[in-house]
Formats: structure tokens, sequence, C-alpha cells
């Protein structure tokens, strides 16, 4: 149905955004992943979405990646997994963090996410077990040399200087997710 949303962006209201497209306003609800890199209101704006005819109303969701809406669709398909669930999901974990939470078939990364048990852990884990393309499951592989320069470069965007940043880099395990390693890393940099 609807594809693709380009407009004005109007309105940034966590975790729906309102966008102006030839002079219809269409409410579009966004993970979080999303919402952080959508520029300022009154800036031009392209979405990737997904249309939902539900008994209750038409819904639209927006993705900046292919990768977002994909997983998306994915974690929609499985029973009892609504798009609020889908949208948490990927508002607590980036697309690659998931394909890495699957690949490898650990909960404890799903279980931090508000609303997700270690009995729907699992259940996704196993459900989505196979089911990322190969792009996701290259995603995977990189995620923690991605995470790793992310990690750096939210150090040095926060005020620590190279030397700094690097020194912190090396207390930290490898297959952290991004938020965990910023975490550990800024506590590493407090005791210095």
């Amino acid at each position: 149905m609807i594809g693709q949303l380009s407009g004005i962006l109007l309105e940034k209201n966590p975790p729906q955004v309102l966008i102006d497209a030839h002079g219809v306003g269409y409410e579009v609800d966004v993970p979080m992943s999303t919402f952080y890199s959508l520029p300022m209101p009154g800036e031009k704006i392209t979405l990737l979405t997904h249309f939902s005819v539900r008994e209750d109303g038409h819904f639209l969701y927006g993705f900046c990646t292919r990768q977002e809406r994909s997983a998306f669709r994915q974690l929609l398909r499985i029973s009892g997994i609504g798009a609020r669930t889908a949208l948490a999901v990927l508002s607590g974990m980036s697309v690659g963090d998931l394909a890495q939470a699957v690949t490898r078939q650990e909960v404890g990364p799903l279980t931090r996410i508000p609303g997700i048990g270690k009995k729907t852990a699992e259940r996704l884990l196993l459900e989505l077990k196979g089911k990322f393309d190969d792009n996701l499951a290259a995603a995977a592989s990189r995620a923690g040399e991605d995470g790793r320069s992310d990690i750096l470069n939210a150090l040095l965007a926060l005020g620590y200087n190279d030397k700094e940043a690097k020194a912190a880099m090396q207390s930290i395990p490898a297959g952290l997710s991004v938020a965990e390693g910023i975490r550990l890393a800024l506590k590493s940099l407090s005791r210095a």
C-alpha cells in the first residue's frame, strides 16, 4: 500500500511523528532508533513505511532503513507479537544487535527491553532463527566491530580526547551492545 512517505516533518512526539505530504498530515509511529536520527521539525524527510489495517483503525509505521522495516515485518509474523512490541524491540536494540542475539540465541539482550520477559524472548529467538536475510546476517557478524566504533565515536562526542576514549575501550569485552559498552566505558573513565 504505502511503502514510502516523503514530506516536511511537522512534529516529533515520541514515538510518533507528523509528516506533511502535499497538504496531508500523516501520523507515523517510529521506533526510537529512527526517531533519534530524524531532522528538526520543518525539514524534509523520507521514511520507508509499513501500512497496517486493523479492526480499530489504519496505522502507519516508519523506518529510516530497509533493515529496520524488514526486521519489523519479521517480528509481526510471530504469533502474539503486535506492532507495539515490535517497535519496542527495535527501540531497545539495533537490527544488528537483534540479528546477533538471534544468531547466538541469547535471551539477555531481549529481556532488557521493557515488556519482554524470558519466555517471550525465547519464543522470539526460536521464531526468528534463520529468518533474517543475508544482509542482516552480515550485520550480525559485523555488529561487534561496528559497535566498538560506535562506542568510540560516542565517547569522542561526549568530549573525551582520543587517548582517553581508546584507553576506556580496552576494558570493554567483545560482544556487548553499544549502550552497554558506553556505560562500561564511562564507568572506566570515571575511575581514572
